[in-house]
């Protein structure tokens, strides 16, 4: 569901997209911080955050660290 925001703050299209870990933080919500794997050896590092269920709003990307490698520990950001 964010692949298209990450799309559209890089400006390019994403062929391979695939999470590969992830960990929870909760707060007024919950943040989600995934590893997803872009292809070759590239992966990215993923803060996607979900509201309350009573806020009915969309998941949306938070923030996202780039040029990290499958053995990058996945770190609260």
């Amino acid at each position: 569901q964010v692949k298209p925001q990450l799309e559209e703050k890089e400006g390019k299209t994403f062929d391979v997209f695939t999470a590969v870990e992830f960990k929870t933080q909760v707060v007024a919500g919950t943040n989600y911080f995934i590893k997803v794997h872009i292809g070759n050896d590239d992966f990215m590092h993923l803060r996607v955050f979900r509201s309350l269920p009573h806020e009915n709003k969309p998941l949306s990307l938070h923030s996202y660290q780039s040029s990290k490698a499958k053995h990058d520990e996945l770190a609260y950001f």
